[in-house]
């Protein structure tokens, strides 16, 4: 019987870093983990970026850091949405609005027009990459 893909997603996880860098990694992971958690709480820091990188810095430090990130109930499903491909409708349309206001915001106080045109650039890149993930299945 074939593996689903949500399976095959959750198993992989990359071989443990060996001694020092085991532990930068595990440093970096609590870091993230912690910027993550702080970002759930406080209104215009991101949450998700910084899950997605605590979570790929536990599968290199520690199994047991690993698992529990994936098994939480608040990041977990974050997670498995992140590594479908799948983007929400609700998700895309929150992070539209708040490149609207970051771009709003940049064309107020941006006078450098070069500065402007890179601002303008990657918000519309990062728009583009949204819109372009399909949206799960119900």
């Amino acid at each position: 019987m074939k593996e689903s893909t949500e399976d095959s997603v959750m198993s992989y996880s990359p071989p443990l870093a060996k001694g020092w860098m085991r532990w930068l990694w595990g440093a970096a992971a609590c870091f993230f983990i912690a910027l993550g958690i702080i970002g759930a709480i406080l209104p215009g820091l991101p949450s998700a970026v910084f899950i997605v990188l605590g979570a790929w810095a536990a599968s290199r430090s520690s199994q047991r850091l690993h698992q529990w990130i994936e098994e939480h109930h608040l990041f977990g499903h974050l997670l498995r949405t992140w590594r479908s491909g799948y983007v929400s409708r609700r998700t895309k349309l929150l992070a539209s609005l708040t490149m609207a206001i970051s771009l709003a915001f940049a064309i107020l106080h941006i006078s450098n027009i070069y500065l402007l045109c890179f601002t303008v650039g990657g918000i519309s890149c990062g728009a583009y990459w949204i819109w372009s993930r399909p949206e799960p299945r119900e």
